[in-house]
């Protein structure tokens, strides 16, 4: 990394993209890929891909989503206060006493999640906070000083807090899940442009909206692109925190290097291509296996068109989906350097079909 994609890195990360909401994000996303690509494209939805070697036979897609969960304003009380529901798996155990920003057309309105004091509480009757218990003070008297304010039913918010490190070894924020992911593919393309790389096939390098919510970015721009292989990259839970079972979720860790996933939707001879390119690079990784689908843009593109080979390099994470999203800054290296490699590796003509 390089102080470019540093700064890039920490633009992008403390930038608001919440799902449906995604386009300042991609713009900044965009900008920063422009000099290390030769055309681009930018979809209805908004998902966008930069284009490397126009025009070949062969297309190789790596890809990675954009959005962040958030909020929607769904009710507002006559005394002011802002009744929330979810836009995305959005977690209201966490909500309680976090900053929050309102994105409104007159620009950002900063509030606060509520929550009663300790002291008037019954203790004893004290249970998780559901979605509808949760309102957000921004500091209002009535309904119409809300409205005032810009905000209303739709708006969308999100947390507040940045990306710090942690350490000098993890980097520490909210929506590393994805966006830490746009920054690697973004990196891949990168380091093509500066190591004068011609590759035999087509790359696209595509940053997806709407996975948070259905995998429905990806589903568009698979559809449109129609590639031969796809290589996506998420987060996925590293399982060596307290309240993680290692039987059920596996034995992964951060700082052990990126996680390659069996599973339905993932096509196995890509899967061995990756395992080869890691084992003769040099590369740590880790196995993870799921039961029926990924859960990540990976099983959009496997399932589209007649099928796409497919595969999935994820980061591994902790604390998901909270405002403490916490990677290892040596997987995020290792992640894009199994990128890049692959990539270096791939002839442009092959056939991951089982049966020929």
């Amino acid at each position: 990394m390089n102080e470019q994609s540093k700064s890039f890195l920490y633009k992008y990360l403390n930038n608001a993209s919440p799902t449906g909401f995604e386009s300042s994000g991609q713009q900044i996303w965009l900008d920063y890929l422009k000099p290390y690509t030769d055309e681009y494209i930018v979809d209805t939805y908004g998902t966008a891909v930069g284009v490397i070697g126009p025009g070949k036979e062969y297309k190789v897609v790596i890809e990675a989503h954009s959005d962040e969960i958030s909020w929607f304003v769904n009710y507002i009380s006559d005394d002011g206060y802002i009744f929330v529901r979810r836009n995305g798996g959005s977690d209201a155990l966490i909500a309680p006493s976090m900053r929050v920003n309102l994105h409104t057309k007159k620009g950002v309105v900063e509030g606060v999640f509520g929550w009663p004091a300790i002291h008037v509480r019954d203790l004893a009757k004290d249970t998780a906070p559901k979605v509808t218990d949760l309102f957000i003070d921004v500091g209002a008297a009535t309904k119409q000083e809300v409205l005032d304010m810009g905000i209303n039913v739709g708006t969308v918010c999100t947390f507040v807090d940045g990306l710090t490190e942690l350490n000098n070894r993890f980097y520490v924020g909210r929506a590393l899940d994805n966006r830490m992911g746009g920054f690697m593919i973004a990196e891949v393309a990168r380091l093509l442009k500066e190591n004068d790389v011609t590759l035999p096939f087509t790359l696209y390098i595509v940053n997806a909206v709407q996975e948070e919510i259905g995998l429905r970015g990806a589903e568009m721009i698979a559809r449109r692109l129609k590639p031969d292989l796809a290589i996506c990259t998420d987060v996925t839970h590293d399982t060596q925190s307290p309240k993680y079972d290692k039987k059920e979720q596996g034995d992964l860790k951060c700082g052990d290097g990126p996680v390659l996933c069996y599973g339905p939707a993932v096509q196995n001879n890509v899967l061995d291509f990756l395992i080869a390119v890691a084992e003769q690079q040099g590369i740590a990784f880790q196995r993870q296996a799921v039961s029926r689908s990924t859960g990540t843009d990976t099983d959009a593109f496997a399932y589209a068109t007649e099928g796409i080979a497919s595969a999935l390099i994820s980061l591994p994470l902790k604390y998901m989906h909270t405002t403490v999203e916490t990677v290892h800054m040596d997987d995020v290296q290792n992640v894009i350097k199994l990128m890049y490699e692959t990539l270096l590796a791939l002839k442009g003509n092959e056939d991951f079909r089982y049966i020929k």
